[in-house]
């Protein structure tokens, strides 16, 4: 049933449409008004709804936006009121108006409320004795909020309290010995602008002297005290109730009682002073003062010790000794000495001798005894030095070879300070003296020349003592001697394309491990850096290309740490064998398709009635040298001399254009001057009926010695060492020439016959290096190859 009845009150909300349309918060009579006057704060909410029914308005009064009042209501005003205003009410107000689920804040106002309540003072009782609190109480009865009181004496204020109500008593301490006059006034602590309200009342304060609870003290003897003397100090006081009496030496607490006392004491030196007599009672002191001087019986024992600096293993003596100052008391003789190491009694005599240890280390002092007066040395550190060990001589970085190092000297014991001197030779370079442990000797060393010299350096440690000085083992230390510069071998060399180039870097000098890296045309070769044990490292260029040759060098370093260079080393690289023999073949073919081009373009322009050759074949020896092959001379008529010029039969580049080696022969020196031949000519004739095949080799070639008649021809051949030449002989047919020939290391000479072939023991193919000369202009040299297709 009251679930239905919620749920129609919920329908019923739903169904009812409401809005609000304006809160309008007023301030009456003003916005700023004087304290005491009664002020309203009105509230009204201005509301459109769908249904005339009553409504239910929930207000909020906000002051300083901390909610001061609320309040539900069936009507749309709502009144506060502040009656009267006091300046706690100051501040900004703001309404808030909630319907249902609506919600509305209505404007801001600022009420501001002037003037503050004159506050009262009282005190329990205006008369007091020296020492005794005031109770205080400051009321401002009408004002509300939290209140900070203030309290004065004579215009100074002595004390502050806060409070949330309207009234506060404290308790205040007085600090002067004559009248004084109390005040008090009040602030707002939420409207601190509002400042201070007006003073309170004046309250006067008597305060009586407490003379009555002043002490007297005295000292028995008065005069002529000296250390051993009893001395008898007393302190009274007239008054023995509700007091405190106290006898002090500076800060010291000698007697405390509530009744006159005496206090007994055997002086020393030291007691002489300001002695306190103190009564106090609440808060009031009062004091007597006496000075007491005590003479000395005897002065302060000193303890010495010989000899001033002490080693360990030496002997030491302690001694122990006083001045007698009051002679008429006591003698010489009647003082007694007692020593002490750390607190231990260790002899009981003025003199003390022991020998230096670790064991005698410690803290000593002695005691001088006379008249039952006990007087104490100030204590005396004792430490024997420790003799400093025999030092150990280190190199702190590397040792290079003309390079400066540092060296460290340092000794493993021995008492600070120490100095420490280099010595070279013997003779002192540099000290330095240290002073901590945390200090150590470091000495620069400019370079050393070589290795060896490193052992004439030692170091000698001191403890200021000579005596002591002990000197260290000469400097041992790796010495690292830097790379020379190095040598790349080979310096200057031409290989074969495919072959493997093996480049070798030395040096003369330096300490392993050494490294190499080798490079080529400035750029490193790749995998090319060794770190050998050696003077020597080795790398391989595997399979050389003719686009590798060129300049390579190498760098030496070591762990000196200055890298060097050699000078560069320029590599040649030949073609390979068979591109030799390739190019050969493909330069024959070339010339042979030459040949026949020309011979069919000879035949084709030549007058038929001039096919008559003549052929004459002269023999004589140009320049006969014993053990060589004679030079001959073959001359061809050719009829007509209207053909090529110099070199008929050559094409391309000449075969000794470039150097001949190994050939051996001091004879075949090419002339490429158009020079007369020194040779005379006879003429035979030779019916030649085929031209000699022409080819390119690419590797050793041989020269032939021709001799011949119309019998037959006689050749003698020999091996010269050529570099891949092609030329191209093609049709000497119809020419007059003349061809010398010459060779190097001599091969086994045989002859061919008219029609004949070489014979089958010699190879079938002889290449022959010629001069050949055209109309006695020109002197050409050519290969031509003779095989068993070439008759005579």
């Amino acid at each position: 049933m009251s679930m239905c009845l919620l749920w129609l009150g919920l329908l019923h909300i739903s169904l009812t449409a409401v809005t609000i349309d304006q809160v309008t918060l007023t301030v009456l009579p003003a916005n700023n008004v004087e304290s005491g006057t009664n002020v309203i704060l009105r509230c009204e909410a201005s509301v459109s709804q769908s249904l005339p029914q009553p409504l239910t308005y929930s207000f909020s009064l906000l002051q300083d936006s901390q909610v001061m009042y609320s309040k539900n209501s069936s009507a749309s005003v709502v009144e506060r009121s502040l009656s009267p205003a006091r300046v706690s009410n100051s501040g900004r107000y703001q309404c808030s108006v909630h319907i249902y689920n609506k919600h509305k804040m209505s404007n801001i106002l600022s009420l501001r409320v002037t003037g503050l309540q004159i506050p009262v003072l009282k005190v329990k009782s205006d008369i007091v004795s020296e020492g005794e609190d005031i109770i205080a109480t400051c009321s401002a009865r009408e004002e509300t909020g939290s209140l900070m009181f203030y309290f004065y004496e004579d215009n100074q204020e002595v004390k502050r309290v806060v409070s949330t109500s309207n009234s506060v008593t404290t308790t205040l301490t007085m600090q002067k010995l004559t009248d004084i006059y109390l005040h008090c006034d009040y602030m707002v602590m939420m409207q601190r602008s509002a400042g201070h309200s007006n003073k309170s009342n004046m309250v006067k304060v008597i305060v009586q002297d407490l003379d009555v609870i002043t002490p007297q003290i005295s000292i028995s003897p008065k005069a002529n005290v000296v250390e051993g003397d009893r001395v008898q100090i007393t302190c009274k006081v007239k008054l023995n109730s509700d007091l405190e009496l106290y006898l002090t030496k500076v800060n010291t607490l000698l007697r405390e009682s509530h009744t006159t006392f005496t206090y007994s004491l055997i002086v020393r030196a030291e007691d002489s002073g300001d002695y306190v007599c103190k009564a106090e009672k609440g808060s009031v002191q009062k004091k007597a003062v006496y000075r007491l001087n005590v003479a000395e019986l005897f002065s302060k024992p000193i303890l010495r010790m010989s000899p001033d600096q002490l080693f360990e293993g030496e002997r030491f003596t302690l001694t122990c000794s006083s001045t007698v100052i009051s002679s008429v008391k006591i003698g010489k003789a009647d003082i007694k000495y007692v020593l002490l190491k750390d607190g231990r009694r260790i002899a009981a005599v003025a003199k003390y001798d022991d020998t230096a240890s670790l064991a005698t280390n410690g803290n000593y002092y002695c005691m001088a005894m006379a008249k039952e007066v006990n007087k104490t040395s100030l204590p005396f550190i004792l430490k024997a030095k420790v003799p400093v060990s025999a030092p150990v001589l280190r190199a702190v970085n590397k040792v290079i070879v003309g390079k400066p190092f540092r060296v460290s000297c340092e000794s493993e014991n021995g008492t600070f300070p120490i100095t420490y001197t280099l010595l070279k030779t013997s003779v002192p370079v540099a000290n330095r003296t240290v002073v901590e442990a945390a200090d150590r000797a470091i000495f620069n060393i400019t370079s050393i020349s070589f290795p060896e010299e490193i052992y004439s350096f030692r170091c000698q440690a001191s403890n200021h003592v000579p005596s002591f000085s002990k000197t260290s083992e000469p400097l041992r230390a790796p010495v690292i001697v830097p790379v020379s510069r190095p040598d790349l071998e080979p310096k200057e060399v031409t290989v074969t394309e495919g072959s493997d180039l093996i480049l070798i870097c030395s040096v003369h000098q330096g300490t392993y491990p050494i490294t190499f890296t080798w490079y080529y045309n400035r750029v490193k070769l790749p995998s090319s850096t060794q770190e050998v044990r050696s003077l020597e490292g080795s790398y391989v260029v595997k399979a050389i290309e003719r686009n590798q040759r060129g300049d390579y060098y190498c760098e030496a370093s070591n762990y000196a740490i200055e890298t060097k260079k050699s000078y560069p080393a320029r590599i040649g690289v030949s073609l390979a064998l068979w591109k030799k023999a390739l190019t050969g073949v493909f330069c024959i073919l070339l010339l042979v398709a030459i040949v026949i081009v020309l011979t069919v373009l000879f035949k084709k322009l030549s007058n038929p009635r001039r096919k008559k050759q003549a052929t004459e074949l002269s023999v004589k020896p140009s320049r006969p040298k014993s053990g060589d092959p004679m030079r001959i001379s073959l001359t061809l008529d050719i009829e007509d001399n209207t053909a090529l010029n110099g070199t008929p039969c050559v094409m391309g580049r000449n075969v000794w254009t470039e150097n001949v080696s190994g050939s051996g022969s001091t004879d075949f020196k090419p002339d490429y001057k158009t020079t007369e031949p020194e040779y005379s000519v006879q003429h035979t004739e030779v019916q030649v009926s085929t031209p000699g095949e022409l080819r390119c080799l690419n590797h050793v070639h041989y020269s032939m010695t021709i001799t011949g008649s119309k019998r037959g021809m006689s050749l003698h051949c020999v091996q010269t060492d050529i570099v891949n030449e092609c030329v191209v002989f093609t049709s000497c047919m119809r020419r007059q020439v003349a061809i010398s020939c010459t060779g190097g290391k001599e091969l086994p000479a045989f002859t061919m016959g008219p029609g004949a072939s070489c014979s089958s023991a010699q190879p079938t193919q002889k290449l022959v290096y010629c001069f050949f000369s055209a109309n006695k202009h020109s002197t050409v040299p050519f290969p031509w190859l003779i095989n068993s297709k070439t008759s005579y």
